[in-house]
C-alpha cells in the first residue's frame, strides 16, 4: 500500500494544495495533526484534508487549542494571535471535525501520533535523548510523528540507547524491522531552514520511506497572512524555513 504521510499543515492551503498535487497516485493518507494555527486558511485546509480517501487523521495541539481544549497562555504571543483569529474563522463544521480527530491511531505494526508516544499531542521529540525515552512507550514496530516540523528518523539499538538519522532525499529508505520514531516534517511551516513543503511516502508492502520537498508558492500564503493582519513575524518565518 503506498501511503501519502503529511502532518503540520496549519492552515497553509497554498502549501497543501502543491503536496497533493506532487504526491502523485496513494492508496491511502495518513495526516499527523495540526491542521490549522498560524496560516491563514484553516477551513480550506480542513475540507481538502478530510476529503481525501482513505484518510487516517490525528488531532495536533493547535488544533486542540482552537477548540478551546488549550489555554492560550501556554502558547507564545504569536501562535496565540494565529490561534484566536482561528477560532473567530473556523466554521461550526471546521471545528467539529476537530473535535472528532483522535489523539493517536495505528496500522498494523505503525503507531501514530501528534507529539510522543508518551504525551500524542503535546510532547516534542527534539533529541535523540528524549525519543530513547519514548521507544519502550509503544509496542509496534514504528511510530511516527509530527509536531517538531522538523523531518528526522530516530533508530533504537541494541543498547537502549538510539542514533539519529538525517533525512536522505536521494533515495527511499528501507525500513528493515528496526524500532524507527520517525518524523516527515512539516507541510505548512517547516523549521529546518528549508522552506519547501515537507511530506513522504511510505511503501507498506516494500517497507520503504521515501522523504519529499518541494518548492510552493510561498508569497501567495504570505499576501493572504498580511491580508489578515497577521504578525509579520509569522509571515517572514515561511521565506526561511524556520
Amino acid at each position: 500500500m503506498r501511503v501519502l504521510i503529511i502532518s503540520d499543515i496549519h492552515a497553509n492551503s497554498v502549501a497543501l494544495e502543491t503536496v497533493l498535487a506532487h504526491a502523485g497516485a496513494r492508496d491511502a493518507v495518513w495526516c499527523l495533526g495540526d491542521l490549522v494555527g498560524y496560516g491563514p486558511n484553516p477551513n480550506e485546509c480542513v475540507e481538502q484534508v478530510r476529503s481525501l480517501p482513505n484518510l487516517k487523521c490525528l488531532v495536533g495541539n493547535h488544533d486542540k487549542a482552537v477548540i478551546g481544549d488549550f489555554d492560550l497562555n501556554i502558547f507564545n504571543a504569536d501562535a496565540s494571535f494565529a490561534i484566536e483569529w482561528t477560532r473567530q474563522t473556523a466554521t461550526p463544521r471546521t471545528l467539529a471535525y476537530l473535535r472528532d480527530l483522535p489523539e493517536s491511531d495505528q496500522f498494523g505494526e505503525f503507531t501514530l501520533v501528534h507529539g510522543s508516544p508518551r504525551q500524542p499531542v503535546w510532547e516534542y521529540i527534539l533529541d535523540r535523548f528524549i525519543a530513547r525515552e519514548n521507544f519502550p512507550l509503544f509496542h509496534t514496530t514504528y511510530c511516527l510523528v509530527g509536531h517538531t516540523h522538523t523531518p528526522v528518523i530516530y533508530r533504537s539499538v541494541d543498547s537502549g540507547d538510539c542514533r539519529e538519522e538525517a533525512p536522505n532525499y536521494a533515495f527511499p529508505r528501507l525500513l528493515n524491522g528496526q524500532r524507527l520514531i520517525i518524523n516527515p516534517g512539516s507541510v505548512g511551516q517547516p523549521r529546518d531552514s528549508n522552506p519547501n513543503a515537507a511530506y513522504a511516502i511510505l511503501d507498506t508492502d516494500a517497507l520503504t520511506w521515501e522523504y519529499r520537498r518541494i518548492p510552493y508558492d510561498v508569497a501567495e500564503t504570505q499576501k493572504r497572512m498580511r491580508a489578515a493582519n497577521f504578525p509579520e513575524r509569522l509571515v517572514n518565518r515561511l521565506a526561511i524555513g524556520w
